[in-house]
């Protein structure tokens, strides 16, 4: 896969699955100029986006602490991060959780499993697009 241009990008992977983490983080890392930061649950995110810049996230939604809507609420709240892109890459496949996702701020809504390619077709054309 090409390289996104431009300076280093970094994307900050939110899920309480570890090995789900990885699998991410392993679909994302052809995308040449990438450096990744973890999240275990929604507070960690949080924490993780007052002391790092990122300029992606991929979050899960049903996490312990705090649930992703919760996260997706929080920073479209914060003009700091607000226009981060956000893709929900959740288990939950109902129509009424994408809409209320895509309505609370997120950019795109997958389910799992995923696609890796497509994973990376959609993280790409965030970072092309709202890259700094």
């Amino acid at each position: 896969m090409a390289a996104l241009g431009g300076a280093m990008k970094t994307v900050l992977v939110v899920d309480d699955s570890a090995t789900l983490r990885r699998m991410v983080i392993a679909s994302l890392q052809p995308l040449t100029d990438l450096k990744f930061h973890e999240a275990a649950n929604g507070l960690e995110a949080i924490e993780r986006l007052s002391i790092e810049s990122v300029q992606l996230i991929v979050l899960d939604l049903n996490m312990p602490d705090m649930h992703g809507m919760e996260v997706v609420a929080f920073v479209r709240k914060h003009a700091a991060f607000h226009k981060v892109p956000i893709i929900v890459l959740t288990t939950r496949s109902d129509d009424e959780i994408r809409k209320a996702a895509l309505a609370a701020g997120a950019t795109i809504f997958m389910t799992k499993p995923f696609k890796p390619n497509s994973l990376a077709d959609s993280a790409r054309q965030l970072l092309d697009i709202h890259g700094s």
